[in-house]
């Protein structure tokens, strides 16, 4: 079953490569190599995370534990360059990130088939959302906050991730009302927390978190949508229990 899934990863892997490619083939070549090693690291991250899930899910804990603990001192760092100015703007989103992040933290205690369905259907519109929102995305839905977000992106990755949650009903089968609030939450809440992240830099005049991930713009720019989807889901089975 785990063999099945991860070709179904490859699949969509490869699909999404050549979308890149259709995307940076009349790009300039600077340009190009770094949506190239964009997606080049995007692919290692995914395969990492994947199977700390399905080795053993201790490991997922321990790295969901570095992610929360990488974005929390990036929040800080933008808090710390502008001065320490917005300080109630500051706590107000450290709240908010503690809350998420302990939802996401909670997530690694959930059954490991439902940790790796909402796992691979973020991925899976985290990806698509890029390519097709840069293929057929034109309206612009938060110019100031993300240019890069466009209607186009958020409906093409959306339906992407909703029928590839068919696809992976085998791996964790439920009833139909149950994937559909899932992958529609993971959906929801991987924009939603994305568009946070970004707001947060827009607030404190930074471009990016910071460059310790190549091709990302820190570990908040790369795991925003995971931690608040993966909160998500916690929420969803210790609180909802729909």
């Amino acid at each position: 079953m785990i063999h099945t899934i991860y070709y179904i990863i490859l699949s969509y892997f490869l699909l999404g490569g050549f979308g890149f490619y259709c995307i940076n083939r009349k790009k300039d070549a600077e340009i190009a190599r770094k949506s190239y090693t964009k997606f080049g690291v995007y692919f290692i991250i995914v395969n990492i995370l994947f199977f700390s899930i399905v080795t053993n899910p201790i490991a997922f804990r321990y790295l969901s534990i570095l992610i929360i603990g990488a974005g929390l001192a990036e929040l800080f760092r933008l808090f710390q360059k502008s001065g320490f100015r917005n300080k109630r703007f500051y706590f107000f989103s450290f709240v908010v990130y503690g809350i998420l992040s302990y939802g996401f933290f909670l997530l690694g205690a959930l059954q490991k088939e439902l940790i790796l369905f909402s796992f691979i259907v973020l991925s899976i519109f985290d990806s698509f959302s890029q390519i097709t929102g840069q293929l057929l995305g034109h309206r612009k839905l938060f110019p100031k906050v993300s240019p890069n977000k466009t209607l186009g992106g958020l409906i093409g990755g959306g339906i992407i991730a909703f029928g590839s949650s068919f696809l992976l009903y085998s791996l964790y089968p439920v009833s139909v009302a149950k994937s559909i609030l899932l992958t529609v939450g993971v959906v929801f809440f991987a924009f939603t927390g994305d568009l946070a992240a970004s707001f947060y830099k827009r607030k404190f005049n930074a471009k990016d978190y910071n460059h310790i991930i190549p091709g990302h713009g820190g570990f908040l720019d790369r795991f925003d949508s995971l931690i608040a989807s993966g909160a998500w889901v916690a929420f969803n089975e210790y609180v909802l229990k729909f």
